[in-house]
Formats: structure tokens, C-alpha cells, sequence
């Protein structure tokens, strides 16, 4: 008598943290579900949130056979806990990080996965174009051909945020991962790439896009400011831990940019 086929283990592991997003959760579940790669795991990771927003993931993704959910909660507030708490339960070789309020196309784990296969052995991260909405307007084809561009000229500075990263798992975590003691402030995402760059590149794509939310614009108590933005893009790799750890970090100290400021949802009324 035949056995039934064993089904190959997941190679991907896509982690979401959240707080308070049950207006967005929806729409990004439903983005991820209609992923075509193939079985994945998505860890979940309910920051102390109080408006039901575990409860939501859970009846969502009921019923969704190609996706394996892992759900956590991490009471420690912050973003970077949450991120944290989220890798130490990643068993794929490859991990994706994407945010609640964002929308992923249905080829995007596929096309991360296709980019780290086809890519150069020295490729430790693949990065998504944001947009403001699917490829189809000139402005965002331009903006498509300006990042891959610049991403292939300064493969170790980083032009995406946490909402489209991905990375070898082994990789992230040799180079710190996610941790307060790295770094407790805002840009946890650029901070992070300053580590694992020490390891490899990271590459761009023009087919690899997502759409955020518009709603994060405007919000002085969680950016930077027009000339440590600028200082970024013109120091050279040798040269960016002095700006993250002698430079930048101590200006968000004493502007009080910690991590906690990114729970302020300062769109709300």
C-alpha cells in the first residue's frame, strides 16, 4: 500500500507584528493569503494590542490550508520587542518582515524567493519597492527604475523600509537581529540593514513592489530630518556605524525618537 507524499517543509516564514491595526489587518491578511509561492509560515505578533486585533487575524486566516499560523504575544511594548519575539520563532531559511497596513501582490513572496535563487551568492537581503498603488502609472514605473537603480550602485545602504524586507534567516541573526540593545530608536529598519550588510548585498527588483498605507506621512515624532536623511545616502559603508551609533543614534536620544514613539497613531481623531 502507497503512503501518501510527504509535503516539502516551508522555506519561507513571513512575520507581522501589529498593535491596534484592526482597520488594516484585513486587507494585509487577505493580501498574504493570495500569495502563489506556495505553503508558508505567518507569524503573528500581537504587541499588547487592545482592540481585538488577535482576535481578527484568527478568524481570518481560519480555514487557510497553505498558510501555517503561528500567533505570539509579546506584552513588552515596542515595535523592536515585537520584531524580536517574532524572529526567535522563524525555522525557514528565508524570512520575510511586512507590515499590517500593507498591501503585497500575489507573486511577491514568489518573486523574493526567485531573486535569492537567481541572485549572487553574496545576496543576504532582498528589498520591495513601495508604491503608492499597482505598476500600471508612469510615476511608479519611474520610481521602479530609480530604485533598482540605486539599490545596484549603493547595495550596501538601505532604500526600504520594515515593510519590505527579507533576508536569509541564518544571516539576520548572526548579525544581531532584532534587539533594543542594538538599537532602541526609530529606523530599527535601516539600523538592522547596517548589520547584515557587514555579511552581503542587498538586491532590488523592478517586479518585487508593495503599497503601504498613505496614512504614516507627516509624522515628525518618528522621522528624520532632511539632513541626516541626506548624510545617509552620501556616507560612505565603512563609515555608517560611526552614523548610526556615534552620530545618529545620539540626535533621536536627544529628540526622544525612541521605538515607543511609532505606537503613537497620530491619524486617529
Amino acid at each position: 500500500m502507497s503512503s501518501a507524499p510527504e509535503t516539502a517543509a516551508p522555506r519561507w516564514s513571513v512575520v507581522l507584528c501589529y498593535y491596534n491595526e484592526q482597520d488594516y489587518l484585513p486587507a494585509t491578511l487577505a493580501s498574504l493569503m493570495a500569495q502563489d509561492a506556495g505553503p508558508f509560515q505567518l507569524i503573528l505578533v500581537d504587541n499588547a494590542s487592545t482592540d481585538g486585533s488577535a482576535d481578527i487575524c484568527r478568524d481570518v486566516l481560519t480555514g487557510c490550508t497553505d498558510i501555517t499560523p503561528v500567533y505570539l504575544h509579546e506584552p513588552r511594548p515596542g515595535k523592536v520587542n515585537a520584531l524580536e519575539c517574532g524572529l526567535a520563532r522563524v525555522d525557514t531559511p528565508f524570512v520575510a518582515f511586512v507590515d499590517a497596513d500593507t498591501f503585497y501582490p500575489p507573486h511577491y513572496l514568489r518573486r523574493c524567493a526567485e531573486v535569492f535563487d537567481t541572485g549572487p551568492a553574496d545576496a543576504v537581503a532582498v528589498m520591495a519597492i513601495n508604491l503608492d498603488g499597482p505598476p500600471v502609472a508612469g510615476a511608479a514605473l519611474k520610481r521602479q527604475t530609480k530604485k533598482v537603480r540605486k539599490g545596484r550602485i549603493f547595495d550596501k545602504h538601505c532604500h526600504t523600509g520594515g515593510f519590505g524586507q527579507s533576508f536569509r534567516t541564518d544571516v539576520l541573526r548572526r548579525a544581531g537581529g532584532f534587539s533594543m540593545e542594538h538599537w532602541p530608536y526609530v529606523f530599527e529598519d535601516h539600523e538592522v540593514m547596517q548589520r547584515v550588510h557587514k555579511f552581503g548585498r542587498s538586491l532590488y527588483d523592478f517586479d518585487l513592489w508593495c503599497v503601504p498605507s498613505d496614512r504614516r506621512s507627516e509624522r515628525p515624532s518618528v522621522d528624520w530630518t532632511y539632513f541626516e536623511r541626506k548624510l545617509y545616502g552620501l556616507v560612505p559603508f565603512f563609515l555608517l556605524d560611526w552614523y548610526f551609533y556615534r552620530f545618529l543614534g545620539r540626535r533621536f536620544a536627544a529628540r526622544k525618537l525612541g521605538q515607543l514613539n511609532l505606537r503613537q497613531k497620530t491619524w486617529l481623531p
